[in-house]
């Protein structure tokens, strides 16, 4: 089996390297949107962490640590993607695995995520990770 890296990525242009990785789960996300939302999310607590193989970034996911009121402690994912190409190599589970870790690490009482209606086989992933819909997240444009 090969030897996968897992580390948190710390630096805007760490993250900003990754844009061809985050279009898989947001085909229309541009370099420079990506760029600037980026720039919005890491002064309010916005981290990464990858998986690499060889320096190659194979999947990676967004995370927040924060607190709310009917979850307490929480570590939220985000935009959570393995390359379409490394799929099914356990390479999600891993990372989900670390997480997993630093929630409990970081006194978090819940992890949650958001899951496109669409995206079956994260829902199918998910629940074997020992995740439950709890509600529904209502969403609004303006």
């Amino acid at each position: 089996m090969p030897s996968f890296i897992i580390r948190e990525l710390t630096t805007l242009p760490d993250m900003l390297e990754q844009h061809a990785l985050i279009q898989q789960l947001n085909p229309t996300m541009e370099a420079a949107q990506y760029k600037q939302l980026l720039n919005q999310m890491l002064p309010n607590g916005y981290r990464m962490v990858a998986i690499f193989k060889d320096e190659k970034c194979l999947g990676l996911s967004g995370f927040w640590v924060n607190t709310k009121l009917y979850s307490g402690k929480y570590l939220e994912i985000d935009n959570f993607i393995v390359d379409a190409a490394y799929r099914s190599q356990e390479l999600g589970k891993q990372l989900s695995d670390w997480m997993h870790q630093l929630a409990i690490n970081e006194n978090c009482q819940t992890i949650m995520l958001d899951a496109y209606t669409s995206n079956n086989a994260a829902h199918r992933f998910y629940f074997r990770e020992g995740f439950h819909i709890k509600s529904y997240h209502f969403y609004k444009s303006l």
